[in-house]
């Protein structure tokens, strides 16, 4: 089995622990991406040396950032942001780049359909317009009425679209 294969089978497997306990308990704890960060970074190292080190370092970095300002604004778990982190440390920027954007395809279809499957159309198409209007007076910053914890509507458990989004870049790559 080669590096890189091993890599990615880390990445599938962590992927895979945090969908079931999304799904299960609306989080991904941090006794899963605490663990997993610092075993794709030691494999990373083991494997390439300094230049692994810094490639996983990176990975992590990218990861934690690209999903950060989600965060921020109360539209993301941070559950969600150190997995993408965790993503990169096992497969380095690059890779996660392509996961992340793979994740936002993913995750926009993923929410049309549970959308449709609620019949939330409609609130959905209220809720955005009311963001965009808070968000042209007052700057971009959380809107409290429509937060992870506040809001009414159908939530998505994230580490699937991250799944969809590890899995297609894989399929990429």
């Amino acid at each position: 089995m080669t590096v890189m294969a091993a890599q990615w089978i880390g990445a599938f497997a962590l992927a895979g622990a945090a969908c079931w306990f999304d799904v299960r308990t609306r989080r991904i704890p941090n006794r899963l991406t605490v663990p997993a960060t610092a075993l794709g970074m030691a494999a990373a190292t083991a494997a390439h040396g300094g230049p692994g080190a810094l490639s996983s370092a990176a990975g992590l970095l990218v990861g934690l950032l690209l999903f950060f300002p989600l965060f921020a604004l109360k539209g993301l778990g941070a559950g969600d942001v150190k997995l993408m982190g965790a993503l990169g440390a096992w497969l380095g920027s690059s890779v996660v780049l392509g996961v992340a954007f793979y994740t936002s395809l993913a995750g926009g279809v993923l929410a049309l359909a549970l959308i449709v499957k609620h019949r939330y159309g409609g609130q959905a198409a209220r809720n955005l317009w009311l963001l965009l209007t808070h968000w042209r007076v007052f700057g971009i910053r959380p809107l409290d009425a429509l937060t992870l914890e506040t809001s009414k509507g159908p939530k998505l458990p994230y580490a699937l679209p991250i799944a969809v989004g590890l899995a297609l870049a894989f399929w990429r790559w």
